[in-house]
This record gives structure tokens, sequence and C-alpha cells, in this order.
């Protein structure tokens, strides 16, 4: 018995769907693998991003708060946004940068307060000094950072160290309190010439 030999057409339609079998399994392999999706104790987020960037705007319409984040997650049922290893740029009211990073962040319902924490630092660039703590809060809405855990003051080379801090950006304020302590080397004073 002999089985009829496949037509032009037949064999034409088998060669375009092995080469679309192959295009797709190349495409598959180019395209770089998806993490996996978040999930533990605070529920199922309703989605995440990679390699983020969330600009914040005030009521005038102006960038006041820039975070770019690896990942992030949303949770629907406390409206909290989830950030792994934030850097971010805060805008005081005039236009001043400040820089703050962390291992982890969140953003509160309605993308308000953000809480940085494992190894939160908030930098003046302009001021020349940093902040470096565990925790650290902060409220866009007023320009209020502050942080209720032990944090490290520097401004080379002067340093201190309290208990607990406040800053006020826009009122380029800040504070140390309880058991403060830190280091503060006299000026030196340079000769005259002779």
């Amino acid at each position: 018995m002999r089985l009829p030999r496949p037509g032009f057409h037949t064999g034409l339609i088998l060669l375009l769907l092995l080469l679309g079998g192959g295009l797709a399994v190349l495409d598959l392999r180019n395209t770089p693998p998806i993490g996996p999706i978040p999930g533990d104790t605070t529920g199922e987020p309703d989605y995440y991003l990679e390699d983020a960037q969330l600009t914040r705007f005030d009521a005038q319409g102006r960038p006041h708060q820039r975070l770019d984040t690896p990942r992030l997650s949303h949770t629907p049922h406390d409206d909290i946004t989830r950030l792994e290893r934030p850097q971010g740029r805060l805008l005081d009211n005039t236009g001043r940068v400040w820089l703050v990073s962390s291992a982890r962040g969140t953003l509160g319902a309605g993308g308000n307060p953000l809480t940085l924490s494992g190894e939160a630092r908030l930098l003046a660039p302009a001021e020349r000094w940093q902040l470096d703590t565990e925790v650290l809060h902060f409220d866009a809405d007023s320009g209020h950072a502050w942080s209720d855990t032990p944090a490290l003051l520097r401004q080379p080379p002067q340093w201190m160290r309290g208990e607990r801090f406040d800053a006020w950006i826009n009122d380029n304020r800040a504070r140390l309190t309880d058991n403060v302590r830190g280091y503060h080397p006299p000026a030196t004073r340079e000769e005259p010439e002779s």
C-alpha cells in the first residue's frame, strides 16, 4: 500500500509552520526572565513593576519627589507600595535637591509618607551633610523627614549621633535629640606669612 505524496501547497504550509515555530522559540530565548510575583503576609499584589521611576507632583504641578527602584509592588488591601532598593530625589520649595536611598521602602496610602528602611540615607549635597539611620520617614506634603532610630549626622570632619532625628527640608532646619554625642574639631587658623 502506498501513501499519497503530499502536494506542493501542503509542503509549503508545513514549512511555514515549522519556520514560525522556530522563530517563536528564538523570540522566547531573547526575552529577559520576569522575576517571581511577590507575595508574602501582606497579601497578593494587584500589580508590580520592574525598573520603575515614580514622580510625585506638588499642588502647583511641579515635580518634588522622584523615586527609582528595580522593583515595586502594590497591595490593594492596605494601599501600600513596596520598593526594593529605592533611590530618590526630593526637592524642597526652593528647588534644592536632597537624595535618599535604602534597602527597602514603602509608600503609604495615597503615596505618602515614604518610609525607607535598611541602611536609610538622607544626603544634602549643597550643605555636604549626610544622615544615616535604620528607618527614615518622609512626609512629602510637609517636607518633614524623621527617624526614631539611632541616627548619625556627618558633615566632614565633624559628626553627631543621636537617638532621634528631625529635618524640615523646606525650612532648612534639622534637629538631633536624646543622648546626642559628637565630634567637632577646632577650627584651624592660617598663620599670616611674614
